[in-house]
């Protein structure tokens, strides 16, 4: 009889076996490796959606909010665009690189968006902007079973790389503050 009642079924804690805690930041070459599978893999609003996200460090949902005009002038990409952030409502000003300008160009040509239109419309309502969370689900999807590409995974990464290169602004930059000369 005691013999049944110690094999009774002991629930098994939910992260036995699992890591847990802060993971391990991405190495800059696995960073890179990302707009190459994603261009692969022919997914052009996401690798427009992550060169930008890149160039750019804004937020998830100022990035996703984000209008043709507002990076556009005319049928060309923009080098330099100034963007209100919603949080803070400061203007940040921010240059896309040539990678991101020709995958941002492939995907207004693809999706047929108008200036008036949004950058990453919805698929389900006419009106509207993908959603912060389409946005975290959508580069998730290019790298399985990581954690969603926000801004401050963004920011940290950058911060990382700067801090390999031993580039001090970099560094300060991506993590929100200004570099100060020495006088």
């Amino acid at each position: 009889m005691e013999s049944e009642n110690t094999s009774i079924n002991r629930r098994v804690p939910w992260n036995k076996g699992k890591i847990v805690g802060q993971k391990a930041p991405f190495k800059s070459k696995e960073i890179w490796a990302i707009p190459v599978r994603l261009q692969m893999d022919e997914r052009t609003r996401e690798l427009a959606l992550f060169n930008l996200g890149i160039d750019s460090k804004l937020r998830a949902c100022d990035l996703t909010a984000l209008q043709v005009r507002d990076i556009c002038h005319g049928d060309r990409i923009a080098a330099r665009a100034c963007v209100l952030q919603r949080k803070t409502h400061r203007p940040v000003q921010f240059e896309t690189s040539p990678a991101a300008r020709e995958a941002l160009e492939a995907w207004i040509r693809k999706a047929r968006l108008q200036a008036t239109d949004y950058l990453f419309p919805s698929r389900t309502y006419k009106s509207w902007h993908i959603g912060t969370r389409q946005y975290a689900r959508s580069l998730t999807g290019s790298n399985p079973g990581a954690a969603p590409f926000s801004y401050s995974f963004l920011a940290r990464q950058t911060a990382l790389l700067g801090q390999r290169l031993r580039n001090s602004s970099v560094a300060l930059i991506a993590a929100g503050t200004r570099a100060r000369s020495k006088t």
